[in-house]
């Protein structure tokens, strides 16, 4: 039988992902960015029938993928941020690199190396800092 104190507490638990290196718990570094399935045969890679698929994408252009987003998070042990694809399975978290794929099927993000169409120069004088009423300020 479970104590008055846990059967009432409300605030959320933090969640279990641990660093697939270290096994160390990570700290979140962003928001969690949903995919989206826009092909029958990305559906079909979850699981998904192809003629279930193929009816799914037909009447919706975008499917969500429930229980699957990217998402940064630093670990204490490599000293980094790294950008994850991860997959919630009941009560378990599965962590793999984001590959770039997945960034296409994301709502929202950018990708963090950057815009191919985007010229080294600009990318390089986009993040010069600029001096604004006396102020240095990083544009981005």
């Amino acid at each position: 039988m479970q104590r008055r104190c846990e059967r009432n507490r409300n605030r959320s638990k933090r969640r279990a992902i641990y660093c697939p290196i270290h096994n160390r718990l990570l700290d979140s570094a962003s928001a969690k960015y949903p995919l989206f399935a826009d092909q029958a045969g990305q559906l079909q890679a979850r699981g998904m029938g192809r003629k279930a698929a193929l009816l799914l994408i037909s009447n919706a252009t975008t499917v969500s993928l429930q229980g699957e987003w990217i998402e940064a998070f630093w670990c204490q042990d490599c000293q980094t941020i790294n950008w994850y694809h991860v997959r919630k399975s009941e009560r378990t978290y599965n962590l793999s690199v984001a590959p770039v794929e997945l960034w296409q099927q994301a709502a929202g993000v950018i990708y963090p190396d950057g815009n191919a169409s985007v010229g080294e120069f600009t990318r390089k004088q986009s993040r010069i800092p600029t001096l604004k009423n006396n102020v240095y300020i990083n544009s981005i």
